[in-house]
């Protein structure tokens, strides 16, 4: 069993094939945290891992526990609450009726079940039956009457569990809540790197890597969105762990708002880590019988180094969080007019497109901004979802019966959580945008953000959507967000709830994406913010892909998607081949492999030398596409540590096949190149199929595959080499 609980002891044990997590309640009530690190065969002695040595006399002792040792403020605590003693970042804070913020929770009960709820309003991972066991503990704040119930699931086969937190009411009178974290990990000692990913626009998920100090330390969003600036992702690394050795854990919040994820190194030397919702300008109203739901955070622990947490990552998240179909079968082949046309495009024009991307291979059109209202560049008719006829003179179901007969599919833009000024939707209701009364608004590329937390918002953006899809054999939509928030209010929530707005917002995008993909679970969901600006698990769970990066340059994106594996899986990370002149068109599209694989340019100014590139190109995507989409991910080199060459595998899950691939950003300043390979099985044969060339698993992973030859006389800036090994 998954989940066990010694009555004797009043100990917790949560085991994966590979990982133990081990808490108690203590004689106050309180849960104390124990461990988490490698799976251990017995848990011995474990009950005695809480003490974190004497506290000082500053410390505050509890009325609730008689051992003169224990202090809530040193304990490692598996959900530390504020203003009862402990002095660190917590992760529930509750105002109640005489207006102070002491929160105490005590253990009141736990049961023990198959399986995974599901998270009211919110995405989560899912499991069927036999797949997961949880772990549900209700703790009790006597004076509020608040109820926390903290979950607990465990994917035995994946080293991961997730975490969230449902909170209730059950006292006389309203209560406010301040801070609701989903999670908190204890870990003895500062001996970690924290690893994360930063950036903007155009240059997301920069890999950053440093170690703790003592204080507070983390990362946040305001934005009402992730962001590009940071991915509400961070692993704690064990000083001297590497890609493929040593200790890693994991923390990823399965949310798409406001978020924090804090980490404070304490006077003794031990780490605190919180995932939740970020408490600034956060505020919850909560009314006697009322309930309230936190995102879910997800916790991986690797003993294989970095690269076994991102496989661990990527596994479950693709086959334990993106429900949409298209998460296991097979995407078409899309190219999307953006690049090639802007805004300046009609029926013919698509028409046209359509047949030279026919002609290459390719299976789907997706027509980007610009098909509707009076929508002729950026400043105008966000908002107005109706088909422009001018543009498309025969109209949208014309335009598309024309493409389908050439045995192309078709697929649309869409922004709908914005609004120009200029259109017609605002004119009529100029309430409906995100505004704080008395202030001017801001515009942010001439737009505004729609009010997603009133119905009548999501209504009458589901109805506008629901006239054109319904109507029209559409095959796919790309979701675009355009802007962060600024001037954030509601007009329709009263003053003592607008705290709750940054919440409310993403719920009510979450709601909308729900019924969308509920009416119409045929389509291709891909998620878009300028980019890789919403890059969450949260979005995953409704769309199996996520436009990486605005920046199609291959060499920018080494970083990018470098970055973005370090927790999501290659199939959700929209990667195109444009026209970018910086390389030649097979290292953009060797780069694009890693990734969903599509074309952003304009196919009637390709070189016929190209044309015959695109066509070998589509049979590479078909040719690797289990591989790429479902094998198990090894990152080589990484670009931000080798100013020569980036070089990453894929392995199929029973290492009878990889496709390896190096990226020359820079000749090297060495003729002799060696790639030494990972993943394979050391005692199967492999055959290069460019060659026939045979190797040994262990000699291409411990001796290495020699590049010199081609390195030094084939390969210039911007050149690639890709190497399919098939097992014999």
């Amino acid at each position: 069993m998954p989940v066990r609980y010694d009555e004797k002891t009043k100990i917790f044990t949560l085991n994966t094939k590979g990982s133990t997590y081990a808490f108690g309640v203590n004689p106050g009530g309180y849960l104390v945290h124990l461990y988490y690190g490698k799976k251990l065969p017995s848990t011995e002695g474990v009950e005695k891992l809480w003490f974190r040595g004497v506290y000082d006399s500053l410390s505050p002792q509890s009325p609730y526990v008689e051992d003169p040792c224990f202090s809530l403020d040193i304990a490692p605590l598996e959900f530390p609450c504020s203003g009862a003693g402990d002095m660190r970042i917590t992760a529930l804070s509750v105002r109640g009726k005489e207006g102070n913020a002491v929160t105490d929770l005590h253990y009141k009960g736990h049961r023990i079940f198959d399986g995974k709820p599901a998270l009211q309003g919110l995405p989560a991972t899912f499991a069927k039956e036999g797949e997961a066991q949880s772990l549900e503990i209700a703790l009790e704040d006597r004076v509020t009457g608040v109820t926390a119930f903290l979950l607990y699931t465990v994917f035995e086969n994946y080293n991961a569990m997730a975490r969230s937190l449902r909170l209730e009411n059950r006292g006389a009178a309203p209560v406010d809540l301040e801070r609701v974290y989903s999670a908190c990990l204890e870990l003895p000692g500062m001996d970690f790197d924290m690893v994360h990913l930063h950036g903007r626009w155009a240059k997301e998920n920069t890999v950053a890597r440093h170690a703790l100090h003592h204080g507070l330390q983390g990362i946040r969003s305001r934005r009402g969105m992730t962001g590009p600036n940071h991915n509400p992702f961070l692993a704690l690394a064990r000083q001297g762990t590497a890609e493929e050795t040593g200790e890693a854990y994991g923390v990823s919040l399965v949310y798409s708002g406001n978020f924090a994820l804090d980490l404070e190194v304490d006077e003794r030397g031990s780490t605190r880590v919180l995932a939740g919702i970020n408490p600034d300008e956060f505020r919850w109203r909560l009314e006697p019988g009322e309930g309230f739901t936190a995102p879910e955070a997800v916790l991986v622990y690797s003993d294989e180094g970095l690269g076994g947490m991102s496989r661990t990552f990527h596994k479950l998240y693709l086959n334990h969080l993106m429900r949409s179909p298209w998460a296991k079968k097979k995407r078409p082949l899309l190219i999307n007019s953006w690049e090639a046309a802007l805004f300046d495009f009609d029926d013919e024009k698509l028409v046209n497109f359509a047949k030279a991307a026919k002609e290459l291979g390719i299976e789907m059109l997706v027509m980007d901004d610009g098909w509707f209202g009076d929508r002729h560049d950026d400043r105008r008719a966000l908002g107005d979802w109706q088909v422009n006829e001018e543009k498309l003179k025969g109209g949208l179901s014309s335009l598309i019966k024309r493409v389908n007969d050439l045995g192309i599919k078709f697929g649309i833009w869409y922004e709908p959580e914005m609004i120009n000024p200029d259109s017609d939707l605002y004119r009529a209701h100029p309430d409906w945008v995100v505004c704080a009364p008395g202030r001017e608004k801001s515009l942010s590329r001439h737009q505004c953000v729609l009010d997603m937390t009133r119905e009548d918002v999501r209504d009458n953006i589901f109805g506008q959507m629901c006239d054109v899809i319904s109507k029209n054999n559409i095959e796919y939509i790309k979701w675009d967000c355009n802007r962060h928030i600024s001037e954030a209010a509601s007009l329709a929530l009263p003053p003592e709830r607008q705290g709750e707005f940054f919440h409310r917002y993403v719920l009510g995008v979450y709601d909308l994406m729900d019924r969308l993909t509920a009416a119409f679970p045929h389509i291709l969901l891909e998620n878009c913010s300028s980019g890789g600006g919403r890059f969450d698990p949260g979005m995953l769970y409704y769309s199996p892909q996520i436009w990486a990066s605005d920046n199609t340059d291959p060499i920018e994106r080494l970083t990018i998607q470098f970055g973005a594996s370090m927790c999501y899986p290659a199939s959700s990370l929209g990667a195109h081949v444009s026209a970018c002149p910086r390389t030649d068109i097979n290292t953009r599209a060797a780069v694009a492999l890693w990734g969903t694989f599509g074309y952003e340019l304009d196919p009637y100014k390709l070189t016929e030398e190209e044309k015959e590139a695109v066509k070998a190109q589509v049979a590479d995507y078909h040719k690797y596409y289990d591989l790429t989409h479902y094998g198990d991910l090894y990152r080589l080199t990484a670009p931000t540590e080798n100013p020569f060459l980036c070089d990453w595998m894929f392995v199929s899950e029973d290492k009878g096949e990889a496709l390896y691939t190096r990226v020359i950003m820079r000749r090297p300043d060495k003729t002799y190149q060696l790639a030494r390979l990972r993943g394979l099985s050391p005692d199967k044969i492999y055959r290069d199929e460019e060659t026939g060339e045979l190797y040994s698993g262990a000699v291409l992973m411990y001796g290495g595959l020699d590049l010199s030859a081609r390195s030094w006389q084939d390969l210039g800036d911007g050149t690639c080499v890709v190497k399919h090994f098939i097992a014999q």
